[in-house]
């Protein structure tokens, strides 16, 4: 018997022991909200200023490119109405309407002095008022007879 009382007072340190280390369950510390939703709001903020100032930029190259188009169809027609002047400019008949104007004739025969020997090939003939050529063409001539003639060949017609 002497075994089971000296086992007792073994049992009862053990429990005496068991009951000072109990696990005590700790207390969760809650990280402060405060940093946390300002760091969010932060972004948030952050994220919607600088699409507001994308779409900003966006907007003002929009302008630009439309600005830009409406200046290059302007010029497109002016460089269409310059061409269409130049082009008038460059009528052949114009152009010697014009020298006519100013008094020049057109050249007469040529003649061409061969160096070798000094000989003149041609008849040259000087140019002069009487020597004009017709720039504009003649008026055109009505037909004597609008309606053409009646075809003889066929018979009365049936009404």
């Amino acid at each position: 018997m002497n075994h089971a009382r000296s086992r007792v007072p073994r049992v009862a340190e053990a429990a005496v022991e068991r009951a000072r280390l109990t696990v005590v369950p700790r207390r969760a510390q809650r990280a402060p909200r405060v940093p946390f939703v300002g760091l969010v709001s932060m972004l948030l903020v952050a994220g919607v200023a600088g699409l507001l100032l994308l779409n900003t930029s966006m907007q003002q190259a929009s302008f630009t490119a439309t600005s830009l188009e409406e200046q290059a169809s302007v010029l497109d027609a002016e460089e269409q109405s310059l061409q269409m002047q130049l082009e008038m400019l460059r009528d052949p008949q114009k152009v010697a309407a014009r020298a006519k104007g100013l008094g020049m004739v057109p050249a007469g025969n040529p003649a061409f002095i061969r160096l070798p020997d000094g000989k003149v090939l041609g008849k040259p003939t000087i140019a002069g008022p009487e020597q004009t050529i017709r720039i504009s063409p003649l008026p055109t001539q009505t037909p004597k007879r609008l309606a053409p003639a009646p075809d003889q060949h066929r018979g009365p017609t049936r009404d």
